[in-house]
């Protein structure tokens, strides 16, 4: 039903938001070659969403709490996938969030 759902919102959607992981495994999961971060990406791709935000959650999950570093390598990541996809990362907002 999730994922139905899912795809029934995002097709008549003009922005998606992309909410990642930070923590440690989390976000490696995630974007692991079965993962839901690349599943969704590509799903809102496909059902036509053009505009992407990316949410970084969970950066007080992070070692040290709150890591740039961690960011960074997160944001480098998503960037090379959802190019791939057909987004354009330049044109992608990148959020650091936490709670």
């Amino acid at each position: 039903v999730f994922i139905k759902n899912m795809i029934t919102g995002t097709s008549q959607a003009d922005c998606a938001v992309l909410i990642v992981a930070a923590g440690t495994g989390e976000f490696e999961a995630g974007i692991s070659k079965n993962g839901q971060t690349r599943e969704h990406a590509l799903l809102a791709y496909t059902l036509g969403v053009k505009q992407l935000i990316v949410g970084v959650n969970k950066m007080d999950s992070t070692e040290p709490p709150y890591s740039e570093s961690r960011f960074e390598e997160i944001k480098k990541e998503v960037s090379a996938y959802i190019k791939k996809i057909g987004y354009n990362p330049a044109a992608v907002a990148f959020v650091p969030i936490s709670g």
